[in-house]
């Protein structure tokens, strides 16, 4: 096969997000593109093996992944709750919840792997089943291929002979599980051992019965030769050389602002407060002081940013990582930055809201926040990551942009980036773009101010320490002259539009926004239009993989945005072009109306899902042809 599905599911204490991130890393590994969704409740420890503890992890794997799938072919259900979750989803309690196209999340032949230990009369009635058959109350097809396995007897089996307690050999089944998974792909056994043993190297007296457990759970497959057929699955050679593995997007995040401070010879400066599901930042950059990293946990979300911003003042690369919460709480010491005009990096990773919402599910409802959030005319540049990858060159490209223009930077990741992981290839520091902060020139020292300013309208930078630059920054007004502070009403307005110019002219300086067509290979967008579709799908960040599937499946164009303020420059040029633009995002239409303030002479159409999941490839395509 080109590409597979594959879904395991459980409760929280099951491991699935460990056993899903083992097996997309081991795919990763054989040369196979992946993209996951690890998707689990917020509660710590919902009640075991009821529908509101079920933790999954899904990953499409093969060549040419853009989205971890809209339906399954491969699941993997420890018990009964998680049997009707991963294959009904959120419809599980619909009066018509069964096999449907509408509702289910597996294919008609897919292949479903069940714990039969965990599908008793107490654990039925636990998941909300009328009957003692959980597979035709479900209405599951005869064409889906179901492999019963008695996964508790056969892990506490293998390890009878351990030491080791009933409670913690029940934690080893979801290494059974993977074992089985991989005999089914015909997966190396020797690089998941190997695996396996990096992930317990801090833990050693695991090691050795998860790995038994590993083992059988291939051999239970091998040797019974289960009546079902093994997946091979075509792997194409990265085109690129080099060397790759397997990222999640907070990860990717950290590790591109650790390099952009080594590009740009600064200290980085993290002053953040904990927030699922940013937090995975904070954990990074605190284990890097071998790379310089000063990680500070603040006593909260105000806290973290104004020592970012002092950071700044005292000449660091300075940044922030919050969620939709802590955006809110942190408005007004972003407002004091943009007055201060201080280089700051605030990365947030929205996720479902308002309020505490849905912490742990995904969402594109902060834009509006991140642009118009603050009080005053207080621009400031807003960027969005589309892939867990490439939140490693846009966290690089926020510092970039805020040292070499003096301003905050706000940085838009989610849930599904922040914690999805794909395939992304390692870049040399020396092919990374330069970064030129803005020093203040030699020939300034003793006649500085900090209202002084270069062509391109952007104030210098000096800092505590320099002798000949001493000033002071202020959150008042200044003097658009001399630097001091001012009510003057005139010099206000020339100082609001200064500090909007100084926003505007970056435009100057990103890339034009490029149109994907169908046919062309993910390597080769190209600017300006050469397709003769007269729809394009319009995104900004996560949405990318998504709407490109859909645009395939289409024939049509797509334009995906990352800079959101400002706009590329050819903007209005490219999308004037379409007789039809879809708009599709994870709110209620923020980039919509947005779009419609900014290039309002073009009539935008609007898909948008508001579930805390990402899209469906499926449902996209369906809205587009319905219209």
């Amino acid at each position: 096969m080109k590409n597979i599905v594959v879904r395991f599911c459980g409760d929280s204490g099951d491991g699935m997000q460990l056993t899903g991130s083992l097996f997309s890393s081991l795919s990763a590994i054989l040369g196979h593109e992946i993209s996951t969704l690890p998707d689990f409740p917020a509660e710590i420890r919902a009640p075991q093996g009821t529908l509101g503890g079920v933790s999954g992890f899904q990953v499409e794997l093969g060549s040419e992944v853009y989205t971890p799938g809209d339906k399954a072919d491969v699941i993997v259900a420890m018990n009964a709750a998680a049997l009707k979750v991963c294959t009904l989803g959120s419809h599980f309690n619909h009066p018509q919840a069964h096999f449907d196209e509408q509702f289910a999340l597996y294919h008609r032949h897919a292949v479903v792997i069940v714990d039969t230990d965990s599908l008793t009369a107490k654990d039925l009635e636990k998941a909300q089943y009328h009957t003692d058959n959980p597979f035709v109350e479900l209405g599951i097809p005869e064409s889906v291929q179901i492999v019963p396995v008695a996964l508790t007897t056969l892990t506490k089996e293998a390890l009878k002979d351990s030491g080791m307690d009933n409670k913690s050999m029940l934690k080893s089944r979801n290494m059974f599980a993977l074992g089985l998974v991989c005999w089914l792909f015909d997966e190396p056994m020797d690089k998941a051992i190997r695996l396996l043993e990096e992930k317990f190297v801090k833990k050693p007296a695991l090691i050795a019965p998860n790995t038994k457990v590993l083992v059988d759970g291939y051999n239970y497959g091998q040797n019974l030769a289960l009546n079902i057929t093994q997946i091979h699955l075509d792997s194409r050679p990265n085109e690129a050389h080099g060397r790759y593995t397997s990222i999640a997007g907070n990860k990717a995040t950290a590790w591109g602002l650790i390099a952009a401070a080594e590009k740009a010879g600064k200290h980085l400066f993290l002053g953040s407060y904990p927030i699922t599901p940013a937090t995975d930042i904070l954990h990074e950059l605190a284990a890097r002081k071998d790379m310089n990293v000063m990680a500070v946990q603040a006593e909260d979300e105000i806290a973290g940013v104004c020592t970012a911003i002092g950071a700044a003042f005292a000449g660091d690369l300075a940044c922030t990582t919050t969620s939709g919460p802590g955006l809110s709480l942190k408005s007004e010491a972003i407002g004091l930055a943009v007055m201060a005009e201080l280089p700051l990096v605030i990365v947030d990773v929205q996720r479902g809201g308002p309020s505490t919402g849905l912490p742990t599910k995904t969402e594109q409802t902060d834009l509006l926040q991140a642009m118009y959030g603050r009080n005053g005319e207080c621009p400031a540049v807003v960027l969005a990551a589309s892939s867990s990858a490439n939140c490693f060159d846009f966290a690089y490209e926020a510092c970039r942009i805020a040292l070499e223009n003096m301003t905050p930077v706000i940085l838009l990741t989610d849930t599904y980036l922040a914690n999805g992981t794909a395939l992304w290839r390692i870049p040399k520091l020396a092919d990374l773009p330069e970064i030129h902060p803005q020093s203040v020139p030699e020939e300034l020292r003793g006649k500085y101010n900090p209202a002084l300013r270069d062509e391109r309208g952007v104030r210098y930078w000096a800092f505590p320490g320099m002798e000949g630059y001493e000033h002071r920054n202020i959150g008042l007004e200044r003097d658009a002259q001399r630097g001091t502070i001012s009510t003057n009403p005139e010099n206000h307005e020339i100082m609001v539009r200064a500090r909007q110019q100084k926003i505007a002219q970056i435009a100057d300086r990103i890339p034009e926004l490029k149109v994907i067509h169908p046919t062309a290979e993910r390597s080769d967008s190209v600017s300006g239009l050469t397709s003769n579709s007269e729809t394009v799908l319009v995104g900004w960040g996560s949405t990318e993989g998504h709407l490109h599937a859909a645009a395939n499946e289409l024939g049509c164009d797509l334009a995906q945005f990352n800079y959101i303020c400002p706009l590329p420059k050819n903007t209005h040029e490219v999308l004037s072009r379409y007789r039809r633009i879809i708009v599709c995002e994870l709110n209620t239409g923020q980039f919509a109306a947005y779009l419609r303030s900014q290039v309002p002479d073009v009539k935008i159409e609007q898909y948008n899902e508001i579930q805390g999941q990402p899209f469906a490839v499926e449902r996209i395509v369906n809205f587009v042809k319905s219209k």
